[in-house]
C-alpha cells in the first residue's frame, strides 16, 4: 500500500500554545481538587506527557489501552479493552486524555464503561477533534483544535504504529487518496 506525507496540517508551536491553553482550563476548573489523568494508549501519549507538565494541580496518572484500527485508517466500530487501568477511580475526579475523537465510538464506549465505576466525575480533554467523521453523540469538554476530514498523522497519532514520533501533526495519503 503506497502512502506518502502531504504535509503540515498543525505545526509544533501551534500545538503548544494549544496544550498551554488546555492546561489553563483543566488547571482552573479543577482547582482545589485532585485529578486522575487517563491516557488512553498508545496515541495519547505524547499530548498527555506535554499536557500533564503544564496542569497545575495534584495529578494521577493512569493509562488505558483499546483499540478499534486494527491497522486500516478508519474505525472498524469495535472496541477491544487491551490494557485497564491499574488505580480505582470511585468517587475521583476523572480526566480521560486522547489524541483525537473521530468517529466517537471508541471513546462513546469508553466513557460508559469508566461511569460504572463511580468517578466523581468524567470528562474528556482531546488534542484533535474531527466532527465530520462522528457517529455518536459524543463531544470532549476540553478540545485543543477541529481538524478537517483527514488522515493525520505525528504528535503521537500513528498509520498501522509508524509516525508517532513526528512533532507536528501531518495528512497523510494513501494510496493517492483519502480513505
Amino acid at each position: 500500500m503506497a502512502h506518502n506525507i502531504k504535509g503540515v496540517l498543525i505545526s509544533r508551536e501551534e500545538i503548544a500554545k494549544v496544550v498551554d491553553d488546555l492546561a489553563a482550563r483543566i488547571s482552573q476548573d479543577y482547582a482545589g481538587k485532585e485529578l486522575v489523568v487517563i491516557g488512553v494508549l498508545k496515541g495519547s501519549f505524547i499530548f498527555l506527557a506535554d499536557l500533564v507538565r503544564k496542569i497545575d494541580l495534584p495529578i494521577i496518572i493512569d493509562f488505558m489501552s483499546v483499540s478499534s484500527y486494527y491497522g486500516g485508517t478508519k474505525s472498524s466500530g469495535v472496541v477491544k479493552i487491551i490494557k485497564d487501568l491499574d488505580n480505582d477511580i470511585e468517587g475521583k475526579h476523572v480526566l480521560i486524555v486522547e489524541d483525537i475523537v473521530d468517529s466517537g465510538l471508541t471513546l462513546q464506549n469508553l466513557k460508559e464503561m469508566l461511569l460504572t465505576r463511580n468517578p466523581a466525575s468524567l470528562r474528556v480533554c482531546a488534542a484533535f477533534d474531527k466532527p465530520e467523521r462522528r457517529k455518536t453523540d459524543i463531544t470532549a469538554e476540553y478540545t485543543g483544535m477541529l481538524i478537517p476530514d483527514e488522515f493525520i498523522i505525528g504528535y503521537g497519532l500513528d498509520y498501522d504504529g509508524s509516525y508517532r514520533s513526528l512533532p507536528d501533526v501531518c495528512i497523510l495519503s494513501v494510496d493517492g487518496g483519502n480513505e
